[in-house]
């Protein structure tokens, strides 16, 4: 009986080893499983600093309307996002891809308490337009900047991408858009050389739109000729009747900004209704052409940079140029 009992311990000490065994070796990969997660942490240089993003961002928050479109790009929905400058609240060419998205105000005035309740965990702003709420925006969530706004999208794009950890898929897309460039450049041949000009009428303002813009940068890809005035990198220079010479070119292209209380249009049919626009060379020649505003610059993105090369190429099977 004694041995019988002395074989009962034994066998109880050998399971007791055995699952102890198991449990420590469970335990061994919960502690693995806790340093992977922690190896997805990603440290963001951006215009403000150091950001550091953990994991995937499923609930992003963007502040600016180019922004909105890289990620819809990208494959992203925002859980929020500021409105469009001239949309309600979204421009046409994203506002199916932006069904259930919150409007957060304007890209020039955020609601930081709407974006809050969202409970984001990744905002993504820009310096030039939100310097001043950082550091409320970074309490609520990791935030990160881009750092201006002006013409050159391609390179908000890629920090877009980067962030969003999708670099490959941001680099696939822009060279899709550079070979639609190469393209077109083609389609154009000899037409490149026309001289472009690019006129933008505003409430009570009348713009040249230079190298530094949304549409400057696309047509200076493309090859474009500029009239000698307009040769410069600089963004933009505002004119008044007396300087209306200045605005003219081989080609003129137009776009109006009008938010719905007719200014913006008003000032369009005055100036183009003025004598001294009916003798620049463009309009005698039937070369004045109005385009988008959202597209050839207030959405200033990938989308809106996608749908203007569309215009060109139109415009150029169409022999307008």
């Amino acid at each position: 009986m004694k041995v019988k009992k002395i074989i009962a311990m034994l066998t109880v000490v050998a399971l007791a080893v055995v699952f102890t065994a198991c449990s420590t070796g469970q335990k061994t990969e919960e502690v693995q499983e806790t340093v992977n997660t922690d190896a997805q942490v990603r440290v963001i240089e951006h215009a403000m600093g150091q950001t550091e993003i953990t994991g995937e961002p499923k609930r992003v928050v963007v502040l600016t309307n180019e922004g909105t479109e890289a990620l819809l790009e990208l494959g992203v929905k925002p859980v929020g996002a500021v409105k469009s400058w001239t949309g309600n609240p979204w421009y046409k060419h994203i506002e199916e891809d932006m069904e259930g998205v919150q409007n957060l105000g304007e890209e020039s005035q955020v609601n930081i308490e709407a974006i809050a309740v969202l409970e984001p965990d990744l905002i993504i702003g820009n310096k030039m337009r939100h310097e001043k709420i950082y550091d409320q925006l970074s309490q609520i969530a990791p935030t990160v900047y881009s750092d201006t706004l002006r013409g050159e999208w391609k390179a908000n794009f890629a920090f877009y991408a980067k962030v969003l950890n999708k670099e490959a898929e941001g680099n696939e897309i822009i060279q899709s858009f550079d070979d639609r460039i190469t393209s077109i450049a083609e389609l154009a041949g000899d037409k490149l050389k026309t001289e472009v000009s690019i006129v933008r009428f505003m409430p009570g303002k009348t713009r040249i739109y230079l190298g530094d813009t949304f549409s400057g940068t696309i047509l200076k890809q493309l090859g474009f000729a500029r009239p000698e005035n307009q040769r410069s990198d600089e963004f933009t220079v505002e004119i008044g009747k007396e300087r209306l010479t200045e605005a003219d070119g081989q080609v003129i292209f137009y776009f109006t900004y009008e938010t719905g209380d007719g200014q913006g249009a008003a000032r369009e049919t005055e100036w183009l209704e003025d004598p001294m626009f009916k003798t620049l060379n463009a309009v005698k020649n039937n070369k004045v052409y109005k385009v988008d505003d959202a597209i050839w610059n207030t959405a200033g993105g990938v989308k809106a940079a996608n749908l203007m090369l569309d215009d060109i190429e139109s415009f150029i099977e169409s022999d307008k140029f």
